[in-house]
């Protein structure tokens, strides 16, 4: 419980004590990024840090994080002492903050002085994707897995530093699951020391303000961040129930087909809690590794997941960015969930390592129903996470893993186009050439934007990577990926985005496409493989785009010339410049050829591929 008397907090000390959280955070992930071993710590940065309050309530708002609901669970706050560390990385028993095992997580409790005794007053954690935990294949990412035994080590809430002093016994037995044993090592020290210098500094912001001034500023920080959310954000949707479903393509296992994930949303001003998301209508658990243990503390983890779409419904673009996402958000949603068995509550011990297609899903399924709801005043759709991977032995025999988590298009917006080559996660980025050559027999050939990948508007989706690859020394290449079949959808008269392909030899004899899952798929010395990652939906009508930007977007190479014509009805001359006559009359051609009745979202041709020849659903329409 909160030790604040019920006296507001001075509102000086609540800009005081909110810097010092966002500093402390960035303090903890600066330090695991410059101590840690990993390519995906170090290097593409896939981690975050949070802070908690002793109510277990999220304060800080940069990114998602895990929970610390399933320490407490196991680990009473009684029984902790300065200098504990606790580790989990258990999907079924982590609340619902862990998503699949190589996403692993420590936390370190703070301690300050009441009344004379040392008590918990809040909570340091890090959790991020590590190269190996064990499991069938090479980064511990099956893709073919039918049970989550197959993915490797599972490790409930378990004590890693007691009062200081490591659990050797438990460190070697994780470390003896892994591949790479000393990047892992060295990664889970990074984040220990980090996350211990961070609950020192938050343990100095009670000693100097006391616990009852800093508890009342935590209470402050989130009902602004409640207030600010109900005010501006969801005041933007209409009270009324909307419905719409997107899905994911493959599940590794069963031939491609629509796992369909449903969101009915209800908006009622007049509630306490107005804005209901009910998950009813999400398709059954599948066979691999696709599913999300989502139903866990009331959904508290999804609240939280999904919430930065809603920032799309500030009054403008700036004052998005300045709208944090913590624990302030969760009195507002109310989620409900389908009976166990779906893609959302799957039954242990169903596998997860590739949770991203339905969590990242999700993300769109709430902005397609939210543009349902506003009129299209939402972005379009974008897929920005995928991983993929090469490995192999070096030239002294030695195994490694090459994993990047390539980023693509975001989706057009009403206001503008969407970004090229994004992350779904803050910060991250793509492994640096010259570390990929100087560490791996490798060489990257190409790194640009992925032609005509943005989806066709008039505010253009974002462009994907073009990626080209040779190995040096014979190897395997790993995916785990959506969206190859599947496109990332327009809204309002965009069109789809291109989707995610990957193809071994490309223009050579041998030149194939790989399936976006895909564990351990040959490369002789010499191969070259490209990957092209999925560029975002369009926004709005494309016939409409200005001819200027349209002529940018060719200089620029995001679009082709011959892309220029087809989706944008833009006749060009032989020099380049546009033939204004010719456009016009293939733009009136373009516009009196529609039928008049196209849907609000265009999922682009993949989805006639997996409905069976239809194009869109009855959810389409607004």
């Amino acid at each position: 419980m909160s030790l604040t008397d019920g006296a507001p907090a001075d509102p000086v000390l609540v800009e005081i004590v909110a810097g010092t959280l966002a500093a402390i955070e960035k303090e903890v992930e600066t330090s695991i990024g410059r101590t840690s071993r990993s390519p995906m710590i170090r290097d593409a940065h896939d981690f975050r840090a949070g802070i908690h309050d002793r109510q277990l309530r999220k304060l800080t708002g940069r990114s998602y994080s895990a929970l610390v609901h399933p320490v407490v669970r196991d680990h009473p706050v009684a029984t902790m002492h300065p200098g504990d560390v606790f580790f989990h990385n258990d999907v079924y028993l982590s609340e619902g903050g862990i998503g699949h095992l190589p996403d692993l997580c420590v936390t370190v409790p703070v301690f300050a002085d009441v009344d004379g005794v040392p008590t918990v007053v809040a909570f340091v954690q890090a959790f991020g994707h590590h190269d190996d935990i064990g499991g069938a294949v090479p980064g511990s990412m099956p893709s073919a897995a039918t049970s989550v035994f197959e993915e490797g080590l599972m490790v409930p809430p378990i004590k890693l530093w007691d009062r200081g002093v490591r659990n050797e016994a438990a460190l070697a037995i994780m470390t003896r699951n892994s591949r790479m044993p000393d990047s892992l090592a060295a990664d889970l020290d990074a984040e220990c020391s980090a996350c211990l210098a961070g609950a020192r500094r938050l343990g100095e912001l009670f000693d100097r303000y006391g616990v009852a001034a800093v508890e009342a500023c935590f209470d402050a920080v989130l009902a602004n961040s409640t207030e600010v959310y109900r005010r501006e954000i969801l005041s933007q949707i209409p009270d009324g129930t909307y419905v719409w479903e997107d899905y994911a393509e493959h599940d590794g296992v069963d031939p491609p087909m629509l796992h369909r994930q449903r969101i009915t949303l209800t908006m009622d001003s007049s509630r306490e809690t107005p804005l209901v998301i009910d998950f009813t209508g999400t398709g059954p658990q599948a066979k691999g590794p696709i599913n999300h243990c989502g139903d866990y503390a009331d959904g508290n983890f999804l609240k939280k997941w999904l919430a930065p779409i809603l920032r799309n419904l500030a009054a403008t673009p700036e004052r998005m960015a300045e709208l944090d996402v913590n624990e302030g958000v969760v009195p507002l949603i109310e989620m409900r969930f389908p009976e166990k068995g779906t893609l959302l509550t799957p039954v242990f011990p169903a596998p997860t390592n590739a949770r991203t297609f339905v969590i990242l899903r999700l993300l769109g399924v709430l902005a397609g129903v939210l543009a349902k709801a506003t009129g299209g005043r939402m972005p379009a759709d974008q897929e920005t996470i995928r991983y993929t991977g090469v490995y192999g032995t070096d030239s002294d025999g030695t195994p490694y893993l090459m994993r990047e988590v390539l980023g693509g298009g975001s989706g057009g917006r009403w206001y503008a186009d969407g970004e090229d080559t994004i992350h779904v996660v803050p910060d991250s980025r793509n492994l640096p050439t010259e570390f990929t050559e100087s560490r791996f027999p490798l060489r990257v050939e190409r790194l640009g934007l992925a032609l005509d990948s943005g989806g066709p508007g008039r505010y253009r989706g974002g462009c994907g990577y073009e990626k080209h690859v040779r190995v040096l020394r014979d190897a395997h290449f790993m995916s785990i990926a959506d969206r190859s079949i599947l496109s990332c959808w327009g809204v309002n008269g965009g069109r789809a985005g291109r989707p995610f392909q990957v193809t071994v030899d490309p223009g050579g004899p041998d030149e194939h496409d790989v399936d976006a899952l895909a564990d351990a798929e040959p490369l002789p010395a010499g191969t070259v493989v490209r990957i092209r990652t999925t560029g975002g939906g369009g926004w709005g009508d494309p016939l409409e785009r200005p001819v200027e930007e349209v002529l940018r977007d060719v200089a620029w190479r995001k679009v082709s010339v011959t892309g220029a014509r087809e989706d944008y009805g833009m006749v060009l001359r032989s020099d380049g410049t546009c033939d204004e006559a010719a456009t016009d009359a293939l733009r009136a051609e373009r516009r009196s050829a529609r039928s008049g009745d196209e849907p609000f979202f265009d999922r682009g041709p993949g989805y006639a591929l997996l409905s069976g020849g239809a194009t869109s659903n009855e959810f389409d329409v607004l």
